[in-house]
């Protein structure tokens, strides 16, 4: 690998490499560090691509591109540093491009992966006993307590919380109408201390909400709380309760998912109240370990038990 590095590429590949390095010097005016970055990337794939028998740059295709993003996969980098080879490379054809050498870009088409977005640590059951911990009497503290109780006690989105309206909330069959992703209604289940706090939020709510206004929950203003300010909320009774893990709606989504799952085993249910549309979706939301699968499969599965050998 290190001879590759000092080994120059054969002409056809390295003279077009060196005019639009000059093109970057002199006219795009880009900093040194992103020249270097480019001339890296770009030399790299330059001999991967000649070791694979392609001759200039002009033959590589969108199959080419795809599998040197393919090859920088394999060797472990990470999506932000494939996104910038692949950036360098599609620069690069557009500059041919412009020089009349290519017609299309090849690389126009392939992109990195999106680097997923790791999931909250939920809270564990004693933190969240700790933060809903309020017994302050005051109107806001309830509406607070009430928001918090609902989000873990029904595993509601954010904008599902706030979008609630009083006529969607039902004491007397213990659920309430939820406008889900996709505009997709669904109904879900809450009873205990989730119907105890937003009835008791009900009985102050008249002091804050303005006449015409539906929502179940308003600000001091009067209005349909924001979502902004359910997050702010949510943070400082988080600081207030000395919870050591920063609390945020979607952590208590999450927790609520995780306890569900650890408590039920059913991964249908979880599904559902969570409104996925996708099984796949509540495994990863939840990190489900597939062994817990296979062992639930084990102890349930009439054909999954081996026969005793005599």
């Amino acid at each position: 690998m290190k001879a590759d590095a000092v080994t120059p590429l054969p002409r056809a590949l390295q003279q077009p490499l060196e005019r639009f390095y000059e093109y970057l010097r002199s006219e795009k005016g880009l900093s040194l560090h992103t020249q270097r970055n480019y001339k890296q990337q770009l030399e790299t794939m330059g001999h991967h691509l000649h070791e694979l028998g392609v001759k200039g740059w002009i033959d590589v295709d969108a199959g080419w591109v795809r599998q040197l993003a393919s090859k920088g996969m394999r060797e472990g980098m990470k999506s932000s540093s494939l996104a910038t080879r692949l950036s360098s490379l599609r620069s690069f054809f557009d500059f041919l491009i412009l020089r009349g050498d290519m017609n299309a870009n090849p690389a126009r088409g392939v992109s990195a992966p999106r680097k997923q977005r790791p999931l909250p640590k939920n809270l564990d059951v004693d933190e969240v006993a700790q933060l809903l911990d309020v017994n302050e009497d005051d109107p806001l503290s309830v509406r607070d307590r009430a928001i918090m109780e609902l989000m873990y006690g029904a595993g509601l989105r954010l904008a599902e919380l706030v979008s609630i309206n009083i006529r969607d909330v039902h004491f007397r069959s213990e659920e309430i109408r939820v406008i889900g992703k996709g505009d997709k209604e669904r109904k879900v289940p809450f009873s205990g201390q989730a119907s105890e706090w937003v009835a008791k939020w009900m009985k102050l709510r008249s002091q804050f909400a303005q006449p015409s206004e539906p929502a179940l929950f308003v600000s001091k203003l009067g209005t349909r709380i924001s979502h902004r300010n359910v997050q702010k909320r949510m943070l400082e009774w988080g600081q207030k309760q000395s919870v050591s893990s920063h609390i945020s709606p979607h952590k208590l989504r999450h927790s609520f998912a995780t306890h569900m799952l650890e408590s039920s085993n059913n991964l249908r249910a979880v599904q559902e109240l969570l409104g996925h549309e996708n099984i796949s979706t509540t495994q990863i939301y939840t990190h489900l370990d597939f062994q817990h699968l296979a062992q639930a499969y084990d102890q349930a599965h009439p054909r999954a038990h081996k026969k005793n050998k005599d």
